[in-house]
């Protein structure tokens, strides 16, 4: 396995989350400070956006607007023109917090249901689902069962989604059917407590592993390929990045589940080159 070098790209901030590549900017949000933020290639921060809720997934839209999702209001927001607008309220069909999403290439999002209301309670099972909503704004649920659903990701051809399952520490891999529809195939090992991931053109998966301090390479047969060790920071959230994909945005806080409820993080976004372009959604 070949041995990786990250480079800080941004330090400071308080809970980064949801990477995602657009406009020839990273764009994501501090869950914590509750704002929407891009980052430019010569280290440019921007803020964009405040929210009165907690943001956490993100997705681009075909029309390129970005969609924000809050926790705890059940909302997928609408950014665009400087402004956020609702675009999907979800409170009538998630029967928990809602978490991580992602939108696919047609404009469909998948959004990760825990189940259960943050923080998670004692004695939790597989009480999550995925829902769909498409770009009609019809929602319906697709996956159910799942072990705290967390980052999802969407391959280019719109044939295979993975979703991460936090408390089940592994990836669970679906197939997608035309109409958007998910088909369970198999779950693959990944490390403790896996949270974002992404694709990559070989189909393996970069998965952000808040249960072991590093950002693990897992190929089509669940076998580790490459290991980035963040030593003593959680493994939040990744995505890849640049014009020819081969930069893989790396986010990660130091902090732990106790920490956390006191609302005490300090988030930082790191960059890596890697052999492998990036695939897919995000």
């Amino acid at each position: 396995m070949s041995r990786t070098q990250l480079k800080t790209v941004l330090d400071g901030g308080k809970y980064f989350e949801a990477p995602r590549w657009h406009a020839g900017r990273l764009w994501f949000v501090d869950c914590m400070a509750r704002t929407l933020l891009s980052i430019g290639p010569s280290g440019d921060r921007q803020e964009h956006a405040t929210f009165d809720d907690t943001p956490c997934g993100t997705g681009i839209l075909p029309d390129g607007r970005l969609i924000v999702l809050t926790m705890f209001r059940k909302h997928l927001l609408a950014f665009a023109d400087g402004q956020l607008s609702l675009y999907a309220d979800l409170s009538d069909i998630a029967t928990g917090t809602i978490d991580d999403m992602i939108v696919d290439g047609l404009g469909r999002a998948y959004v990760g249901d825990l189940g259960f209301n943050l923080p998670p309670p004692p004695g939790r099972g597989a009480d999550g689902r995925i829902i769909l909503v498409t770009p009609d704004g019809a929602k319906r649920v697709v996956a159910e069962g799942l072990r705290f659903p967390n980052g999802i990701a969407v391959s280019a051809d719109h044939k295979r989604l993975v979703v991460a399952e936090m408390d089940g520490e592994c990836l669970a891999d679906y197939d997608v059917a035309d109409d958007g529809s998910l088909h369970f195939c198999r779950k693959l090992a990944c490390g403790k407590e896996p949270d974002g991931i992404c694709l990559d053109r070989d189909g393996a998966v970069w998965v952000a592993s808040y249960g072991e301090d590093a950002f693990i390479r897992i190929d089509r047969d669940g076998q580790e390929r490459q290991r980035i060790h963040v030593p003593g920071r959680r493994g939040i959230a990744c995505a890849f990045g640049g014009a020819d994909r081969k930069t893989l945005y790396c986010i990660s806080a130091a902090t732990s589940p106790e920490e956390l409820r006191q609302r005490k993080s300090s988030a930082r976004l790191d960059g890596a080159e890697v052999e492998t372009p990036g695939s897919g959604y995000p």
